[in-house]
C-alpha cells in the first residue's frame, strides 16, 4: 500500500519552489486513493509545463511518476511556461492569458468529481482574466482534492504574471484544508 503523511479527505495543497517533490508526493496520493478506493470519480488536472531552464527541468508530469489508470479522467493542458518561454512581460502575458482560456475549457469537459488532483495548479491562474472561483467551485464538489503549486521567487517576483500566481496561491492558501510546503 502507497502511504501518505495526510488524510486523503478534504483539500491539501502541496507547495514548495521546484524540485522539492511537489508532483511526486501528488503522485504518491493518487496512487493511494486508487488502492484504497477506485478509479471511479478520479479527476485529473495535469497543468504542470515542462521546460529546461537554467539546466534545471521546472515542471515535470505527474506520469514521470505513477502510471495514470484506465477509468481515470485525465486533462493535460499543454501549458506554456510563460517566465521561461517569452522575452518580454507582454509575451508572458500572452502566453499565460492562452493557458488560463484552454484550462477553462477543460474545467468545462470536466465531469463531476469525487476527488480531484491537480499538478501545477496555479498555471492556469497566471492570468488576471483567470478564473481562479471557477476552479474552486469544481474542486469543491469533490471530497477529496490534492494539488500542488510552485511556491518560489526563482523564477521572478515583480512581473504581471509572478503577481497573478501569487495572488493565486494566496487564495489556495485560504481555500485548503491543509498545506504541506517542501523546501
Amino acid at each position: 500500500m502507497t502511504d501518505v503523511n495526510f488524510p486523503l479527505s478534504g483539500s491539501t495543497l502541496i507547495v514548495g519552489p521546484s524540485q522539492v517533490g511537489k508532483t511526486r508526493l501528488t503522485a504518491l496520493a493518487l496512487n493511494a486513493w486508487i488502492e484504497t478506493e477506485s478509479v471511479e470519480g478520479v479527476v485529473v488536472l495535469e497543468f504542470a509545463p515542462e521546460v529546461e531552464h537554467n539546466g534545471c527541468l521546472l515542471g515535470g508530469r505527474l506520469d514521470r511518476y505513477t502510471t495514470i489508470p484506465d477509468g481515470v479522467w485525465c486533462a493535460i493542458l499543454d501549458a506554456h511556461a510563460p517566465r521561461t518561454d517569452s522575452e518580454t512581460d507582454e509575451e508572458s502575458v500572452a502566453l499565460a492569458r492562452d493557458n488560463a482560456e484552454r484550462a477553462e475549457r477543460i474545467l468545462d469537459e470536466a465531469p463531476k468529481p469525487r476527488v480531484v488532483f491537480v499538478n501545477d495548479s496555479t498555471i492556469p491562474f497566471q492570468h488576471a482574466g483567470s478564473d481562479l472561483q471557477k476552479f474552486t467551485t469544481y474542486c469543491a464538489h469533490a471530497e477529496c482534492v490534492v494539488m500542488n503549486a510552485f511556491e518560489s521567487n526563482e523564477l521572478g517576483t515583480d512581473d504581471p504574471v509572478s503577481r497573478c500566481e501569487r495572488e493565486a496561491l494566496e487564495i489556495l492558501h485560504e481555500w485548503a484544508d491543509r498545506t504541506i510546503s517542501l523546501e
